[in-house]
């Protein structure tokens, strides 16, 4: 199976990059980090030397990013038409759906990797933990691709791409907002602790920002994983199911 993922897998990556859309992305993710980094995260005047005001927002940039991304996996596939001579080649549904997952991921690790001139900066102001920061671009990584678990499974079940980004923008919210507070204090008003926990442990923040402080807990890796898991095969049974049509 190996093979014809790498297949897939190169198409699929080289195909972001034959259009503008990769520059496109990079170029606004860059920005926009460094926007939110240096001017809203108080990059210089926090007077501490590491990557906190960076990695803070990523949750943030990748809840519009990371749908705008994966919008087109399988929704363009359907509209063109094409995802029935996909399906017809002598391939799984899964080789496929895990070829595209991989090319997208691997162009999001692209886009993160070119903001090493700010863990550069860092290292060059001050004397940071880098392997906190380290453990923050896993943890960034991971998060991105569960974002992009979803947003392919939630492509796949429409042939309109605004459609596929607006639902994958509120799934992926409702995943970031069951950490916050405010929504945890409501169900704890009325709901058993155990629930308000359950609640908890399915936010995106509550995971992520345990790796961003240096604590690379198991838990909060099996947690993505699995995210990542179940969502993909979630799109391959639509696919399955579609193939089946």
């Amino acid at each position: 199976m190996c093979q014809p993922i790498g297949v897939i897998f190169r198409r699929e990556l080289y195909s972001y990059f034959s259009t503008p859309i990769a520059y496109v992305f990079i170029v606004i993710f860059l920005f926009i980090s460094g926007i939110f980094s240096f001017y809203l995260g108080n990059f210089f005047s926090r007077g501490q030397a590491d990557l906190q005001p960076f990695f803070m927002f990523h949750p943030w940039l990748y809840l519009f990013l990371i749908p705008a991304l994966s919008m087109r996996l399988w929704a363009e596939e359907r509209k063109s038409g094409s995802i029935e001579l996909l399906l017809t080649l002598p391939i799984t549904v899964t080789t496929a759906v895990l070829g595209k997952f991989l090319a997208a991921w691997a162009f999001t690790a692209i886009a993160l990797l070119l903001t090493f001139p700010m863990w550069i900066t860092v290292n060059i102001l001050g004397n940071p933990d880098n392997m906190v920061i380290f453990a923050g671009y896993l943890g960034s990584l991971l998060m991105a691709g569960a974002f992009l678990a979803i947003g392919s499974c939630l492509s796949a079940i429409t042939k309109n791409q605004v459609i596929a980004f607006i639902i994958t923008l509120v799934v992926c919210l409702a995943f970031i907002l069951s950490g916050f507070p405010l929504v945890l204090d409501f169900f704890s008003s009325w709901a058993p602790a155990v629930i308000v926990n359950t609640i908890s442990s399915f936010s995106f923040l509550t995971h992520f920002d345990g790796i961003t402080k240096g604590v690379i807990d198991i838990r909060n890796l099996i947690y993505f994983a699995s995210l990542i898991a179940f969502w993909l095969f979630a799109t391959v049974a639509l696919l399955e199911m579609k193939k089946a049509d």
